[in-house]
């Protein structure tokens, strides 16, 4: 063979050697051929490209992770916060997401700004708190329609962290002690009122057993005993006080005879 063949031979392997592209599972190629782009994405594994007639473009297939960032957000009760978020998104449609859009990572950032100050600021700071995952699957809900178009899945969306004014963070905090002290004077309320009905239900008892109270006397003066002191009690049964009202207190018999003794009075 002459050698211009041999050059010949020589300069078509190695375009051949060139022209094999090899993708990896993760990857789709999105090929145009003369401009043209080709309806299906090539891939993975190894491909033809035949420069410069075709011309290649990676699109990674995995998810991707994007921080939205800070925006200030009024809400409905004019609550300024700085809130920013972390979207979770991915390729679906590689050719879409090659031909519709220029940069579908930019747009889609674009896209979740405009909506998060939107969503975020139809609700109160107390439905913003208390609601987090039912706005972060609105929020979610409304990107990916718009990202659809253009082959971008949105898998998730998570309010990341939520900034408020030191004032508020003060309010915030005297709201919360005086709800603690609410409560706290609730449960001693209730245990108030559970003790008196035990205390009625104890004496309705000890009454149908005086000597119950009695007993009750003599624990009282072992519990007191424990203790080192210099304190005596004496317990005093109440049946002796009431002798002792009924020996010494005026009859009406008596109170009459001694009116009758009296001495008459004199007139002048």
């Amino acid at each position: 063979m002459s050698i211009p063949v041999l050059f010949a031979v020589a300069i078509l392997i190695l375009y051949i050697l060139n022209s094999i592209k090899i993708l990896k599972e993760y990857e789709r190629g999105v090929i145009f051929r003369l401009g043209r782009v080709k309806q299906a994405a090539a891939g993975p594994g190894v491909i033809l490209v035949f420069s410069p007639l075709d011309q290649i473009v990676r699109v990674s297939l995995r998810q991707e992770a994007m921080e939205v960032p800070a925006q200030d957000v009024i809400t409905r009760d004019n609550v300024t916060l700085k809130v920013n978020a972390v979207i979770t998104l991915r390729v679906v449609d590689p050719t879409k997401a090659v031909i519709e859009v220029a940069n579908y990572i930019y747009q889609t950032s674009q896209f979740a700004q405009t909506t998060l100050r939107s969503v975020l600021g139809e609700v109160d700071l107390d439905g913003l708190l208390a609601h987090r995952e039912a706005l972060n699957q609105r929020i979610q809900s409304i990107i990916d329609g718009h990202t659809a178009p253009f082959g971008v899945k949105v898998v998730s969306v998570e309010v990341k962290q939520v900034d408020m004014p030191e004032s508020m963070l003060r309010a915030m905090a005297k709201q919360a002690e005086a709800e603690r002290e609410r409560r706290a004077k609730i449960i001693h309320a209730e245990g108030e009122f559970n003790a008196a009905a035990k205390l009625v239900e104890a004496a309705a008892l000890m009454a149908t057993q005086p000597m119950t109270l009695q007993l009750r006397y003599l624990q009282t003066l072992t519990e007191i005993g424990v203790e080192k002191n210099t304190t005596i009690v004496f317990p005093l049964p109440m049946e002796l006080m009431n002798l002792f009202n009924k020996t010494f207190s005026p009859t009406p018999d008596t109170i009459h005879s001694s009116s009758a003794n009296l001495p008459p009075e004199r007139k002048e």
